[in-house]
């Protein structure tokens, strides 16, 4: 019988459980998929500890790749034997599961499982926030927190394929060389140096039009204070902890500021946003314009190690979980 990581309640890496599953058919509007490899993300830490509050038990996991093994009744666009990635619904830690066809794409060749996975979820909400949230263009200055992170480095790629001068940040030393190779001119290391002061000289007081905050609780302040009038704050993570209530007249004072907490799921709602961000996203990696670097691999029944490992930040880029 194939095997999923389950939690029964809220709580450290010792909660996630190797459990036996019975997988039956697909239904309608569902295929049947054999993941070949699974994405770890910051956010399956959120949904493990409770900070993002899931119905339990439940099954983690955010984005795959695999096969197909099993179609449901009238689906056309998938067929058996076809290689798929996906990114939402919950429980892709799994060796075998049922997904939702109108959450799936197709991989092209060219493209590895393995790469596949562990980009789907990063990889697109890379996507939204370059091209959706603030569109960055040629000749834009943009902060981007976390640059040596899963997303941070695509994000810093892609900004830089754009035509942008990328200031990232990182959280220590050890961390710069790999935020330059991965498209930033400036890196700010944010445990010694002031992130404000570094914007307003490298902009010569101007400011930044956006700032990409995945961190959270630890850089918020900081981030607006890195803004132009009128910049865009775009916080999309908690790594760091939850952002804490804010008087939203800070806005005001800090140059008519504006505020946006995006997610994927509202950005890829519709099948045709989700298919124009995979396409989007597929094009830029197989050009070479964003190189994907899965920089750790762990058996999916070792997932509990890779949550401690992503939380005291001892990974780089993309990780992926082995069935």
């Amino acid at each position: 019988m194939p095997h999923v990581i389950r939690i029964h309640q809220n709580g450290g890496p010792e909660q996630m459980h190797w459990e036996e599953v019975t997988v039956g058919e697909p239904g309608p509007g569902e295929v049947r998929v054999r993941n070949t490899a699974i994405g770890l993300n910051f956010i399956d830490t959120y949904h493990r500890s409770g900070l993002y509050p899931m119905p339990l038990p439940m099954v983690l996991g955010s984005e795959g790749a695999g096969v197909v093994e099993a179609v449901g009744p009238k689906v056309k666009e998938f067929k058996v034997g076809d290689r798929v990635a996906y990114a939402q619904p919950i429980g892709a830690y799994a060796e075998v599961l049922i997904r939702p066809v109108a959450r799936l794409v197709k991989i092209p060749a060219g493209i590895k499982d393995e790469t596949a996975a562990a980009m789907m979820l990063k990889g697109m909400t890379a996507w939204y926030l370059c091209r959706r949230t603030y569109r960055v263009k040629k000749g834009d200055t943009i902060v981007v927190h976390a640059a040596a992170g899963g997303v941070g480095q695509i994000l810093c790629q892609w900004a830089k394929h754009l035509g942008a001068t990328v200031i990232g940040t990182v959280g220590s030393d050890e961390k710069v060389a790999l935020a330059k190779k991965v498209g930033c001119k400036h890196v700010v290391v944010m445990s010694r140096e002031k992130l404000s002061e570094r914007v307003k000289a490298i902009t010569k007081g101007k400011g930044v039009p956006v700032v990409y905050d995945g961190v959270g609780k630890d850089t918020f302040m900081e981030s607006l204070d890195c803004l132009q009038p009128r910049g865009i704050m775009a916080s999309f993570g908690n790594a760091s902890g939850a952002v804490p209530p804010v008087n939203i007249g800070i806005l005001a004072q800090k140059g008519s500021l504006f505020l946006t907490r995006p997610t994927l799921v509202n950005y890829t709602s519709s099948r045709e946003d989700l298919l124009t961000a995979a396409r989007e996203l597929f094009a830029v990696v197989k050009k070479g314009a964003v190189k994907i670097a899965v920089n750790q691999r762990y058996p999916l029944r070792e997932a509990a190690q890779a949550h401690r490992d992503l939380e005291w930040r001892k990974t780089t880029g993309s990780t992926v979980l082995l069935p």
